[in-house]
């Protein structure tokens, strides 16, 4: 049994779930300014770097070394209605229950060139359409176990009641269109809800898409700092891209590709250690500070292929 993740690229129509997929695994997929470009899920699987395989290769010295993979799948965009079959509503539902983790894109970029399904740009807005149809997707779900539930009440298991409980706790907040995940279940409710694979339960990173002259200061596009917090309420993490320019970028020779990035003012370095000696050169203290909180800094970005690079001062 394959031990990669998959991961699910969701958003509405035209929020640029393919074209972040083309940056993430050069795939080609299509990326038109139309609803439904993508039909069938496009899948690419994309090799996670790491820089102690080579040294643990070099200890033992191995034959082979095989780096983890991600799966990634893009999926079609979701629209209202979806739950009811709308647009390719059962298609959307079906391919994301398949995931272990979604990356739900966003858009918070404006240009007139390009079609909203909703006609306005609102990322907020178009989180609660995809969580509403995604719970109401839930609730289905949930009732018919609840309906099972009803029979085995008279067998006298004493886990039934307690997870009747679970489930009318979870189908309230269904019913007000906030995910599982978002309920604060103790990990003993939990339990009781693995076997339902719900949808609302899989962990979710959310993918501010934004303007190319944007990608360096997130923190003036009001658009993203609305999902950074409303993602933080519910304990994820969000992460700032322009994925017309990862695309652009990815189907780029190396060499190009590096030249242009230092053409945008950034260094290219090879891993976190790197990035770690030019700030330190740069006048930054950063002893204190972890890899992870590194990465996270505003002026460092993650590339595909595993690399970084940082938007010089």
């Amino acid at each position: 049994m394959s031990t990669n993740l998959e991961v699910g690229i969701v958003g509405l129509p035209n929020v640029g779930k393919s074209t972040l997929f083309n940056a993430i695994t050069k795939a080609g997929a299509e990326a038109a300014n139309y609803p439904f470009c993508t039909i069938e899920p496009n899948v690419g699987v994309v090799d996670v770097p790491d820089a102690r395989l080579n040294v643990l290769g070099e200890m033992f010295k191995s034959k082979k070394i095989v780096p983890a993979a991600m799966r990634f799948v893009d999926i079609a965009g979701l629209v209202k209605g979806a739950s009811k079959g709308e647009g390719l509503g059962n298609k959307f539902l079906a391919h994301i229950r398949e995931v272990d983790a979604v990356a739900q894109v966003v858009r918070c970029f404006e240009d007139g060139n390009i079609t909203h399904v909703e006609g306005s740009i609102n990322p907020l807005r178009d989180i609660e359409i995809i969580n509403t149809e995604l719970c109401l997707a839930d609730m289905e779900t949930v009732e018919k176990r609840q309906e099972r539930l009803v029979k085995l009440l008279k067998t006298g298991d004493k886990k039934v009641p307690v997870e009747k409980a679970v489930l009318d706790k979870v189908m309230e907040g269904l019913g007000e269109a906030v995910p599982v995940r978002r309920l604060g279940l103790t990990d003993e409710e939990k339990e009781f809800l693995t076997e339902l694979h719900l949808l609302t339960m899989k962990p979710v990173l959310y993918v501010a898409n934004v303007a190319e002259d944007e990608v360096a200061a997130p923190e003036n596009n009001p658009h993203v700092q609305a999902v950074m917090k409303y993602a933080e309420e519910e304990g994820a993490e969000t992460i700032v891209v322009s994925a017309k320019m990862e695309s652009e970028i990815a189907e780029l020779p190396e060499d190009e590709a590096k030249e242009f990035l230092e053409d945008c003012f950034a260094q290219v370095f090879e891993n976190i250690s790197e990035v770690r000696a030019y700030l330190d050169e740069e006048g930054m203290d950063v002893s204190g500070v972890s890899d992870e909180e590194l990465a996270d800094e505003l002026e460092v970005f993650a590339i595909s292929d595993g690399r970084y690079f940082v938007v010089e001062a």
